[in-house]
């Protein structure tokens, strides 16, 4: 019983340094994918996040709903569409859209957050929009442009509600919706909102939670998960084709952020119980980091703050 004691507080020891180097520092934290779809794995995650917040960190949730997306509109039957892995967007898909990330995924993520004791509040068209875009132009390869509806990209974040938040011990909770200059929704990647929130914020991370380990040299090898990786890494990787399909938005969102003031990228599975508590408060980690070389990576403009 003793050992058992010993060592637990031997984990505390260890994590004491992270609580202290963290303490009021913001990370954003990207839920998204079938750790959505797993109800044990969700919750596991939202716990790790009111242990966050409650020994002083300011965590930010972005999160997606894909699946539940799908799931909605083949109820009203509507066949979902994808264009060079976007998902195609008209009014009735918008409409569809915006319920199931403000009203459902993002009321039942508050609910979860205040069951394990924590405090959370939502923040999008419905309470308070912090996420300001444009329609993304897209090109197939012989140049013309693509239609994808009303999908768009962040290119400002009101950040004040953000932080006003934080600052009051509350956790803030934005779906992947902006608005446009028009006043109307556009369904955002969330990989690239929450990597415009956390430049927004100069978070001092930002993770995203996946349904892999991590990065892996070989995807049907566990244990050739890459631990650490500099942006040229990242970029070798990409053109050797090792990060290929949905894992390449979340690189080049990684590689935005650090570009623009976000300290470090974590890479993680969040189908792993307490997958964020292990990752951010021990030595060895259990995923995927992300950190800049002494080369910069190309940045994008900067995302514009809203004061």
């Amino acid at each position: 019983m003793h050992e058992e004691a010993i060592r637990k507080a031997d984990v505390l020891i260890e994590a004491m340094g992270y609580f202290r180097k963290f303490h009021g520092k913001f990370t954003v934290i990207k839920l998204g994918g079938s750790v959505m779809e797993e109800p044990e794995a969700l919750q596991a995650l939202l716990v790790d996040i009111v242990f966050m917040q409650t020994v002083g960190m300011r965590p930010v949730v972005v999160h997606g709903g894909g699946k539940a997306i799908t799931a909605a509109m083949e109820k009203a039957g509507l066949q979902a569409r994808f264009v060079q892995g976007r998902r195609f967007t008209d009014d009735a898909t918008l409409e569809i859209v915006a319920r199931v990330l403000a009203e459902h995924i993002n009321e039942d993520i508050i609910r979860h957050i205040k069951k394990f004791g924590g405090r959370a509040s939502g923040l999008h068209h419905k309470t308070h929009q912090c996420l300001y875009g444009r329609r993304l132009k897209m090109s197939d390869r012989e140049g013309n442009l693509v239609d994808l509806g009303r999908v768009g990209e962040v290119d400002e974040v009101d950040v004040t509600p953000i932080v006003d938040l934080c600052l009051a011990g509350v956790v803030p909770v934005l779906p992947s919706l902006a608005e446009d200059d028009d006043g109307g929704l556009l369904n955002v990647n969330a990989d690239t909102a929450a990597a415009a929130v956390a430049m927004a914020l100069k978070a001092e991370k930002l993770v995203f939670l996946t349904d892999t380990p991590g990065i892996l040299l070989d995807r049907a090898e566990p244990t050739s998960l890459l631990a650490s990786l500099s942006p040229d890494d990242c970029h070798d990787l990409i053109a050797r084709g090792i990060v290929d399909k949905g894992m390449i938005p979340k690189v080049e969102a990684s590689l935005d952020s650090l570009a623009n003031g976000v300290g470090k990228v974590h890479i993680i599975d969040g189908r792993l119980r307490h997958s964020l508590l292990l990752e951010m408060y021990t030595t060895t980690g259990i995923g995927t980091e992300i950190m800049l070389n002494d080369k910069r990576p190309e940045t994008r403009p900067p995302i514009a703050i809203r004061l």
